[in-house]
């Protein structure tokens, strides 16, 4: 898996499963990203309100496909809707390495040590520790890593590894699909598998 370098795009983002969804159903379809794009332009396929938010979306997701390969695509279309989920999930993984690092540094150290909840005082440490490690991080505001925060909860809420809890989060280990850690582990994602099922 390549790692890029820490972003806090995430802050105006959303974990976009039906959008994701209908995208890999349009390019497994056979049509190009031009051609999806130029769709999006011309429909509005994901009723986003402005054609700003509608590129954003569009851009997003396909930032987030082209970071798996391609074979997924019959694999993610033939699954149910809570590994399809999943799928999703570890597409913003791929494509964000500051959300995976919350992900693996996090969620999957709770499930180590047999804990089943996270509260907001894990995602200020998290931060705080990536303000010391990281020059990026450190230059971002309170403000910035709030926004944050918040938002990779509702992504785990979204994908069905959480709760809704306001202050505490309790944490549901998925139970990976075969086909889906398979897919995974033959294409370079050990460490997603080890973050969503909390090994070490």
């Amino acid at each position: 898996m390549v790692r890029k370098k820490y972003s806090a795009g995430a802050v105006k983002l959303s974990f976009w499963f039906l959008e994701f969804r209908k995208v890999v159903d349009l390019i497994n379809k056979g049509n190009t990203i031009e051609e999806i794009k130029k769709l999006n332009q011309e429909k509005n396929i994901f009723g986003a309100q402005t054609s700003e938010r509608a590129n954003q979306i569009f851009n997003t997701i396909i930032a987030r496909i082209m970071c798996l390969d391609s074979s997924f695509y019959p694999v993610f279309l033939e699954s149910d809707v809570s590994t399809q989920k999943l799928f999703a999930l570890v597409a913003v993984m791929a494509n964000d390495t500051l959300f995976f690092d919350f992900v693996y540094e996090v969620i999957r150290e709770k499930m180590i040590v047999g804990s089943n909840e996270y509260s907001d005082s894990d995602v200020r440490i998290f931060f705080k520790n990536k303000q010391i490690q990281n020059e990026n991080v450190a230059n971002w505001t309170d403000i910035t890593l709030n926004r944050l925060g918040r938002c990779y909860k509702t992504m785990l809420f979204e994908a069905g590894i959480t709760d809704k809890g306001k202050t505490t989060r309790r944490i549901f280990k998925p139970i990976l699909d075969p086909i889906l850690e398979n897919w995974l582990n033959d294409n370079g994602f050990e460490l997603i598998v080890h973050a969503l099922t909390g090994v070490r």
